[in-house]
């Protein structure tokens, strides 16, 4: 079951997971299209801030899985909204890496 998106003015504050691993979560507030873990893994490398431009097929961020590492590329073009991970969180499958408005 989903949750109801809060109604909020603004984008909320980023948070840190509190649990291990991050479970999939509603993208932020209607602020762009989240870009999604291919697979379960560790993030190893987030390659993107806050406010950066970014084309598709730019990497986003890096994920270990099964000792390898795999590239997390921006499926469009935009801005960098939000991200939703810290280096060495565990991500399940489908979870929000970065979203890019």
């Amino acid at each position: 079951p989903q949750a109801a998106p809060a109604p909020a003015p603004a984008p909320a504050p980023q948070a840190a997971p509190s649990a291990q691993t991050a479970a999939p979560a509603p993208a932020a507030s209607g602020n762009g299209k989240p870009v999604t873990s291919p697979l379960p893994g560790v993030i190893v490398e987030i390659s993107v801030k806050v406010g950066d431009a970014v084309k598709a097929g730019q990497q986003v961020a890096v994920l270990e899985a099964m000792k390898m590492e795999n590239a997390i590329e921006a499926d469009h073009d935009g801005t960098v909204t939000a991200i939703h991970v810290n280096k060495g969180d565990s991500v399940l499958e489908g979870v929000p890496i970065v979203t890019i408005g």
